[in-house]
């Protein structure tokens, strides 16, 4: 932040000596770089800020939906952007098979107000259609958007045909 308020001060200074010495033509750059300074919104949500939960599960079209719930538990807003990343885990909480690979339509900033809550869904298929069925974990592990921190949730999820996605967080 530091640096680029210099540089952005900077680049004011510029602006502000090229109307000077144009007559003032300038006058409207200085005004629009000062503009662009404004915050650009909610500062990334952290798991501190988070109660994290799932849905309820639900099956259609040979596969099994289950969303995670990201649940805002400040006091202020806080913006979710992008893909969790999930693995599951045994009861003893070691990693069984790969993690959730990304699947999904336009990744966009979810803001989320005290209280309110936002979803990522995972899927698996509905049975060993084209390959077997893990055992059923017993945790997901779930890193929330931009999170070098994880969360462990309660959670009987069985991965089926190798297919195991999770959908990036939206509304």
């Amino acid at each position: 932040m530091f640096l680029h308020s210099r540089h952005l001060s900077r680049r004011v200074a510029i602006a502000s000596a090229t109307a000077l010495l144009t007559g003032g033509a300038a006058a409207g750059a200085a005004w629009a770089t000062t503009a662009a300074a404004a915050p650009a919104g909610p500062r990334t949500c952290t798991v501190s800020d988070l109660y994290v939960s799932m849905g309820r599960k639900e099956g259609a079209a040979g596969s099994l939906y289950w969303p995670i719930r990201f649940t805002n538990t400040g006091t202020t807003g806080c913006a979710l952007r992008g893909y969790p990343g999930v693995s599951v885990l045994d009861a003893a909480q070691h990693r069984m098979g790969a993690a959730a690979t990304r699947t999904g339509g336009a990744v966009s900033t979810v803001t989320l107000a005290p209280a309110h809550s936002a979803s990522a869904v995972i899927r698996t298929t509905n049975g060993p259609v084209g390959g077997p069925c893990q055992a059923t974990g017993t945790y997901l592990r779930v890193y929330p958007p931009a999170s070098r921190t994880a969360v462990l949730v309660p959670a009987g999820w069985k991965v089926c045909s190798g297919t195991f996605r999770v959908a990036p967080v939206t509304r």
